[in-house]
């Protein structure tokens, strides 16, 4: 049985195309992809995540249980800030990629991938051995992003806490649709101005905010949007997605993500074999590429190969950008094959297209 989310009969009235996505019966589009892609682009477009999970972790060593499962450092948050991170295993493969909010002093939120909660739950309780407590607050969480240039006049109508004051990673909780104690974070997936709205299902309403956004953003013509614009938007921005892009085979350092990995800081689970695969260097390279031929999409799993038809790797993401009329996507190629500008081919139902390495984002914001 699939979960459902408590604004699924929005979505089915709405005539959504729903699927499984994560185990939870999930819209990947409303009238099409492309209007939602473009009205979060243009204007502001609205999703439903609250597939995603939440982990409340509280208590004096809150801080050193995250700091010993991320490889981000956490010491450097204060409350009202949120980090992108990431949890790996002992051998260097990606837990998962996720985001930790500081609440309060020793109380931080956890957002993972809807596909991951259970997973990445026992993880964490596996190795918790310090004086923290640790709660799933999924069930109860919603999540809505607002995304897009018009997504802070939108919501603006709908609270009186100065949502341009909120910075980038920066959130402050407040009310909003009449609902308390909602969490407004300048965050998304998307490459887009917006936030992310978290919100206790049953000490509000969940439609009557869905619908109060929605009605406050009648004025710019305001989209419901699924996960297939989702999609689209974060690839658009070279985004990882976890189960694609990032794995437990890939680590943080061939995935773009070296940015965030803190080698030093003290002792973390994987630190020891990102250390050696640093001082090693990676043998491949998670990479963009653009493909002018109209007709040749790259989809998850091709092959690429290089000019003397010698296979270096594959593809990981792709699809038609909206936004550039051009075939992008991303992918594994062996790090000889990783420069700017670097031509390779993907083999796309026995034809060769002819691609070009370029560094996500794939357009500027």
């Amino acid at each position: 049985m699939l979960k459902r989310t408590p604004f699924y009969k929005l979505h089915e009235e709405a005539g959504a195309k729903l699927i499984d996505f994560g185990g939870f019966d999930m819209p990947v589009q409303y009238e099409s992809i492309r209007k939602e892609h473009k009205a979060v682009r243009n204007a502001v477009g609205m999703f439903d995540v609250s597939h995603m999970g939440e982990f409340l972790i509280t208590g004096q060593e809150a801080l050193p249980l995250i700091q010993h499962v991320t490889i981000n450092d956490a010491s450097a948050l204060k409350p009202g800030k949120a980090q992108y991170s990431a949890m790996c295993y002992e051998d260097g493969g990606i837990v998962d990629d996720l985001l930790v909010y500081m609440l309060g002093e020793h109380e931080y939120m956890l957002v993972v991938n809807a596909s991951n909660i259970e997973k990445d739950f026992e993880w964490i309780a596996r190795h918790n051995s310090f004086e923290a407590e640790l709660q799933n607050r999924s069930d109860r969480t919603c999540l809505l992003a607002v995304q897009g240039p018009k997504s802070v006049e939108t919501l603006q109508k709908l609270t009186e806490t100065n949502l341009s004051g909120i910075t980038s990673y920066t959130f402050e909780t407040g009310t909003l649709a009449n609902c308390d104690e909602m969490i407004l974070s300048a965050t998304g997936y998307t490459g887009e101005e917006g936030f992310e709205l978290y919100f206790n299902k049953d000490q509000s309403s969940p439609e009557g905010v869905w619908q109060a956004i929605m009605d406050a953003g009648a004025d710019f013509g305001i989209e419901p949007c699924g996960l297939g614009a989702r999609d689209t938007l974060r690839l658009e921005m070279g985004f990882a997605l976890y189960g694609n892009d990032i794995t437990e085979d890939t680590h943080p350092l061939e995935a773009r993500m070296g940015w965030l990995t803190k080698l030093e800081k003290d002792n973390f689970i994987g630190k020891d074999a990102l250390v050696e695969a640093k001082e090693k260097g990676p043998d491949r390279q998670l990479v963009g590429f653009v493909i002018e031929d109209k007709r040749a999409i790259p989809r998850s799993g091709y092959d690429l190969f290089d000019e003397e038809d010698n296979e270096i790797g594959f593809v990981t993401s792709g699809t038609r950008s909206i936004t550039l009329d051009k075939n992008i996507g991303m992918g594994y190629v062996s790090r000889e094959f990783s420069g700017e500008g670097c031509t390779v081919h993907v083999d796309i139902r026995n034809r060769k297209a002819r691609a070009v390495i370029q560094k996500p984002p794939f357009i500027e914001r």
